[in-house]
């Protein structure tokens, strides 16, 4: 394991529901975070082809035709898009987290929030399903199952990720952390007061509530990455359902402690050396699923199982 590694959050907006463009512009910023140094680059929650902005709109003819533009522009894993992301991160060198709205290659009509991991290698680790989309997403996502909890171990660490308010379900979360998790990557979409829950609170100041608590919990590093929404980057046609958001991002240590972060809104490459040297000192404090943990008392199942094969339907018997 390397003492010392650079983490990369990207900051940016995509090209609103343009695979190719916003593949190609993921490609750019990968390279770009390689040359930086960088062994691990995150992006927001599906950031290809960008985060379902139009879902919040009332039900008409435009915010029709966004979701079937969004359904033409999911991203098939494995894929064209994946071929060229797997193809930077290995020029780059660098890992490559990426939230991505995935397709579901069996119906052709039903999308996933996945976040997807890539090695340096140039191949796909493998893709985590968001379990349960947030108020207006679920006119617009699937659910996931509870088969891609997965953990990577990487030169610099055991590397996971999960989906914006999976943190606030708490149970993916101890998942991970039973994994041994070490660096993880929280991709939320950009930040938007307007949707805010009760009591007030922007959704920001969640996000970053949930992914200290995850840090501090998991004894961890979790890189928090927020997009931005550029009305440029819209379709001309999508803007009226579209308002402009600034993205933020943050590494957090494994003490629950913010140790960078970037200016709402900006487009940038927000980098932390981090040091494996307080993840252990806080995993020798706190290991929550390890020697602080009770499980003759708690415990935790989860079904592993793809519930998606149609099973045989018996015939009915007449007399």
């Amino acid at each position: 394991m390397k003492d010392r590694f650079v983490l990369a959050a990207v900051q940016s907006s995509p090209v609103y529901y343009d695979k190719q463009a916003s593949t190609d512009k993921a490609c750019e910023l990968i390279i770009e975070a390689g040359r930086l140094g960088a062994e691990l680059v995150a992006f927001s929650e599906t950031w290809l082809p960008g985060y379902p902005f139009f879902s919040h709109s009332e039900i008409g003819p435009t915010r029709s035709q966004a979701g079937v533009i969004y359904l033409d522009q999911a991203v098939a894993i494995p894929g064209p898009e994946t071929e060229q992301l797997c193809a930077a991160a290995k020029s780059a060198g660098t890992d490559v987290v990426i939230g991505v709205s995935e397709l579901d290659l069996r119906t052709r009509g039903t999308i996933y929030c996945t976040v997807l991991s890539i090695g340096k290698e140039g191949r796909i680790l493998g893709g985590h399903r968001k379990l349960k989309p947030t108020y207006h997403e679920r006119t617009v996502w699937g659910e996931g199952s509870g088969d891609d909890f997965h953990v990577y171990d990487r030169s610099y660490g055991r590397l996971s990720a999960l989906n914006c308010w999976e943190h606030q379900m708490v149970l993916p979360g101890y998942v991970m952390m039973a994994q041994g998790t070490e660096v993880h990557i929280a991709a939320w979409p950009f930040a938007d007061p307007d949707v805010a829950p009760e009591p007030p609170m922007t959704v920001w100041a969640r996000q970053e509530i949930l992914s200290r608590a995850f840090a501090a919990q998991g004894a961890c590093y979790v890189v928090a990455v927020g997009a931005n929404l550029d009305l440029d980057c819209v379709q001309p046609e999508l803007r009226d359902l579209a308002t402009k958001r600034p993205g933020k991002c943050m590494v957090i240590d494994p003490r629950g402690e913010v140790v960078a972060r970037s200016e709402p809104g900006e487009e940038t490459i927000l980098l932390y050396e981090a040091d494996r040297s307080i993840i252990q000192a806080a995993k020798v404090g706190n290991d929550v699923t390890g020697h602080y943990s009770r499980p003759d008392v708690l415990e935790l199942y989860v079904n592993g199982t793809l519930a998606t094969e149609i099973s045989p339907v018996s015939a009915i018997a007449t007399p």
